[in-house]
């Protein structure tokens, strides 16, 4: 069944003594605004996530394939498409060639119907065998933290080496240096959006969305690992509007769940120290809020 919706949604989550999306540009320091301290997690990141809870439930197998997944070659999806379609002939001779405008149309059909991510955040799968561009209807932004956080270092030890060269070299003693990252306590706020006309451009349809809620609120109870700590998703609100085109404005919406440190709390330690409030009353004609979490 096709949307015929507008959503805007808030995601809440939190993070205890660990490192909810390390900079590899920073050594893997937690991502942080420069000017304010405030931590960040990017829309990849939370995508990555949704990816891996989707392809965990349904095995990755279509209609809910996972397009971008671990050691996945793209091109070979593309070839996959082609083949299903019956347009193998135009697979020969170079493999840079632009498919003519059919295939690529059909080509890009296929590839919506059977991954569930390119129909759901869209795609570039113009290169190499051509399935041309997706543009997705669910959007995330990157999450921000509520309060500036600390990321605090810690020295870690490996009581064996890799290889007998450097067994040697540390003359008997095996221990391997390292570094940890963490943030003590951080809470994270993500807005989304969903848009039935791009939905419906991509076959995104109302399984697929009850599928994207059920991964968001999930999706850190799979993702477990002594980097990250401990994560989980602290709330979903979603708006919904009667409309496709939307009965207020996302932004306005937004600004009715606001979250506020206590104020006897000097350093927050939990999601107790925190007051989460939600403004339900006066909504705009044609909106209706759903608390998931």
């Amino acid at each position: 069944m096709s949307l015929n919706n507008r959503y805007d949604f808030v995601l809440v989550f939190d993070v205890r003594d660990g490192n909810p999306n390390g900079d590899p540009d920073a050594g893997n320091l937690p991502r942080l605004d420069a000017e304010s301290g405030h931590g960040l997690v990017t829309d990849v990141s939370l995508k990555r996530k949704v990816r891996n809870f989707v392809g965990l439930v349904k095995g990755e197998t279509p209609p809910f394939d996972i397009y971008v997944k671990e050691k996945a070659v793209l091109n070979q999806a593309h070839e996959k498409a082609y083949i299903a379609i019956g347009a193998e002939e135009e697979l020969k001779g170079d493999k840079k060639r632009k498919g003519s405008g059919d295939t690529v149309d059909k080509a890009r059909q296929w590839m919506c119907k059977n991954f569930f991510d390119v129909r759901t955040f869209g795609a570039v799968m113009s290169l190499g065998t051509n399935c041309g561009q997706v543009r997705g209807p669910v959007q995330l932004t990157f999450a921000r933290s509520v309060d500036p956080i600390i990321a605090q270092e810690h020295s870690i030890t490996r009581m064996a080496v890799a290889t007998e060269a450097e067994a040697e070299k540390q003359q008997g003693d095996n221990r391997t240096m390292g570094r940890k990252h963490t943030v003590p306590y951080g809470i994270y706020v993500a807005h989304g959006f969903v848009s039935s006309f791009l939905a419906r451009q991509t076959g995104f349809g109302e399984e697929d969305l009850e599928l994207f809620w059920q991964a968001l609120e999930q999706m850190f109870e799979h993702d477990r690992s002594a980097a990250r700590g401990e994560m989980a998703t602290r709330g979903l609100y979603v708006f919904k509007h009667d409309s496709e085109l939307g009965n207020a404005h996302a932004h306005a919406l937004f600004d009715r769940i606001t979250i506020k440190r206590k104020d006897d709390v000097e350093v927050p330690r939990s999601f107790g120290d925190y007051e989460v409030s939600v403004d339900e009353a006066g909504l705009p004609a044609g909106v209706s809020l759903i608390k998931r979490v």
